[in-house]
């Protein structure tokens, strides 16, 4: 028996010590998870500061090594800048009109509910179910009422008592403080961070686990980037949708069905606030409801086999290196699987499962290259956790080559001997 036969199978020999090793690990695992959950209230604002930093660093990151900043603090602050401006303008342009739309669909509430059955544009099905499952006096009691706020108060005092409490509103504040404080602090050293844990792991396996963590980095950070997008071209497209049929509070509308749709297939819980604008739309033009509707069912096709058919196979498959019928089907299959929760990890696990049958199977180059960028490399050397490709052995490759070559020299000699033999016979 060779001595790598013999040392494979001493490997796979469980003994005590190694029983030991994994019971300790199994029992370490478990009670990290324990104390987790039991910190789980104090450690919500970290996790938050880790995915906002998570999302932020590239801009960071460009800021810093495509601009040339060499201020780590100066890039946090403009990355930080440009997302409040980001954020204040979307408010800017999606909230005031929303605002005024809601107040004159409230105005049409209240004359739909005191014109009550006179009101002919709307189907006497839909009509008969509003009577029998909505109380019209206080609905217009409600509407009625100038103050809002008020208005809650009177309806919701617990919520009203919890949320505008002095000691939530101080809890509130500090939390928000806190994280972000957590938000800086990982921003500055991120990198310190992200790639410090391989020196947690044994020298043998931290060029696996590297592989590891890049492969599911890998998937998940392309998932969500392309899902984004995904989402975002579905705003557009349902805002211009809605403006095109003439729908109240089309870009409202179109950019909460938009979010919602960050979720896969999950859009279709924004069809329910449409029904009820058209509902709304129907009492106050005298438009035929069911015409209304049709055409937010046909905004929701169009959007659906465009989404379907061109916006998620082309992002989602050039993000994730997956070819479009493969997306497809992954989602189809891990959907049905699963249901939303399928639908979620369809395309990181499928990214996962095709790139380790390359690497460890046929013996190809994954779907994650082995080798990172020079970037990467930079920044991984700068920090000190830089695990490089394996060298060669030098030694071993020298003795193989030594052993072809004698090997070579032996067989050109048998086969003079075998011709000269041949040649002595036919004498």
């Amino acid at each position: 028996m060779s001595k790598t036969e013999s040392k494979n199978r001493d490997s796979k020999v469980i003994t005590f010590d190694r029983f030991i090793r994994g019971l300790i690990g199994i029992v370490l695992i478990v009670g990290v998870g324990m104390l987790l959950y039991w910190l789980s209230t104090a450690l919500i604002p970290f996790f938050v500061a880790w995915i906002v930093a998570y999302l932020l660093y590239p801009v960071v990151s460009f800021f810093q090594y495509k601009c040339r900043l060499k201020n780590r603090l100066l890039c946090i602050f403009l990355t930080l800048s440009l997302t409040c401006a980001a954020l204040a303008g979307f408010f800017y342009v999606v909230v005031p009109p929303m605002v005024e739309e809601t107040g004159h669909l409230k105005d049409v509430a209240i004359e739909y509910i005191q014109k009550g059955a006179d009101n002919h544009t709307i189907p006497p099905a839909v009509r008969n179910f509003l009577q029998r499952h909505a109380n019209q006096q206080e609905i217009e009691q409600f509407l009625q009422q100038r103050d809002v706020v008020e208005a809650i108060k009177k309806t919701v005092p617990k919520v009203w008592a919890v949320v505008w409490s002095t000691a939530g509103t101080i809890m509130n504040i500090v939390a928000s403080l806190i994280g972000l404080l957590y938000l800086l602090f990982l921003l500055t050293d991120y990198e310190k961070y992200a790639n410090g844990w391989i020196h947690f792991v044994p020298r043998g396996k931290r060029k696996f686990a590297a592989q590891l963590v890049a492969d599911i980095q890998h998937g998940m950070a392309g998932y969500f980037r392309g899902q984004a997008l995904v989402a975002l071209s579905n705003c557009f497209m349902f805002s211009v949708g809605f403006y095109l049929i003439g729908f109240p509070m089309p870009v409202g509308l179109g950019c909460l069905i938009g979010v919602i749709s960050f979720v896969p297939y999950l859009q279709v819980i924004g069809f329910i606030p449409a029904a009820l604008l058209a509902l709304l739309q129907a009492a106050e033009t005298g438009q035929n409801f069911w015409f209304l509707l049709g055409m937010v069912v046909v905004v929701y096709l169009v959007v659906q086999i465009l989404q379907d058919t061109i916006f998620t196979p082309r992002i989602m498959g050039k993000i994730m290196g997956l070819p479009p019928a493969i997306v497809l089907l992954a989602l189809s299959v891990w959907g049905y699987a699963f249901g939303i929760v399928g639908l979620i990890i369809a395309l990181p696990l499928t990214t996962l499962m095709i790139s380790y049958y390359r690497r460890y199977v046929v013996g190809e180059e994954g779907l994650v290259p082995d080798r990172p960028t020079e970037e990467e490399i930079e920044i991984q050397k700068s920090m000190g956790v830089y695990v490089g490709p394996e060298e060669k052995d030098v030694t071993a490759t020298t003795g193989a080559e030594n052993l072809d070559a004698e090997k070579d020299r032996v067989g050109e000699d048998a086969k003079k001997d075998r011709v000269g033999e041949d040649a002595e016979k036919e004498v």
